[in-house]
């Protein structure tokens, strides 16, 4: 869900937009999720303020994998709501989830990891959508409105992308992640492989933006244990400035590779 709340935080703190990921290969790795065990899961979101501070923004969620006939479900529950970023502007971001704190998600998972589906995505987006209508009427911030106007006309293909992103980053099946190409280098110690990949967003400029990616994959499991991307502007000295950062992480207590 906290791709509802960048919605509302790219409508309050413009950012540069990055193109599209290239067509990219899909990791070969099993998926074997650690079954009726507890995980945490959070995903933090830096950008920068109008101000030229770095803003953060971020959700944690409570994670438990269980069998499901030949499947698995995943309960996902969004246990906090995080954010430093301007006071009206945190308020906004954290009212608009508050409906959903502490209401478990459940998601049901094809038993290859290459499919997931949210049960019930009408009424998880009717709250969602309530909430927003709800912040947007009472609020003297056109932001609000205009958030509550956007999310109230998306079509039911972005709905759901934006209602489970965060979870489809989990499943290395579901995600697409790059093998092999220009800028991506490979890394495997243990069970763990690390893929990176540097790429530059839209034609050279003044600010060209790079972007830098990397994926940590348990290749026993099959989970994504964490996933950075950070955008970067050029600078006239031939420097670079962070201007967005999003970080999705397990929590490493749970050990690689432990499945049971």
């Amino acid at each position: 869900m906290i791709g509802i709340a960048l919605l509302l935080v790219a409508v309050a703190e413009p950012a540069v937009v990055a193109p599209p990921p290239a067509t990219v290969a899909l990791l070969p790795a099993q998926f074997a999720p650690p079954i009726d065990r507890p995980m945490t899961y959070r995903v933090t979101t830096r950008r920068l303020a109008r101000d030229g501070s770095m803003a953060s923004y971020a959700i944690v969620y409570a994670l438990r994998w269980n069998r499901v006939g030949r499947g698995v479900q995943l309960v996902a529950t969004l246990q906090s709501v995080e954010s430093d970023a301007r006071p009206e502007l945190a308020h906004m971001v954290a009212k608009l989830l508050q409906p959903l704190v502490g209401q478990p998600m459940t998601y049901l998972v094809a038993p290859d990891g290459s499919r997931i589906d949210l049960v019930d995505p009408d009424g998880l987006w009717q709250r969602v959508l309530g909430s927003a209508h709800d912040v947007g009427a009472g609020s003297g911030q056109p932001e609000a409105r205009q958030m509550a106007d956007i999310l109230a006309s998306l079509p039911a293909a972005e709905r759901d992308k934006l209602a489970t992103s965060d979870i489809r980053a989990l499943v290395a099946h579901a995600a697409t992640l790059p093998l092999a190409g220009e800028g991506v280098t490979v890394e495997q110690v243990g069970t763990l492989k690390t893929i990176s990949r540097r790429q530059k967003a839209g034609a050279a400029g003044p600010q060209p933006l790079e972007i830098d990616l990397s994926w940590t994959v348990d290749t026993v499991t099959g989970l994504v244990m964490a996933e950075r991307r950070q955008s970067w502007m050029g600078t006239a000295t031939g420097g670079r400035t962070l201007v967005e950062e999003r970080v999705r992480a397990l929590d490493p207590a749970v050990s690689n590779g432990e499945v049971s």
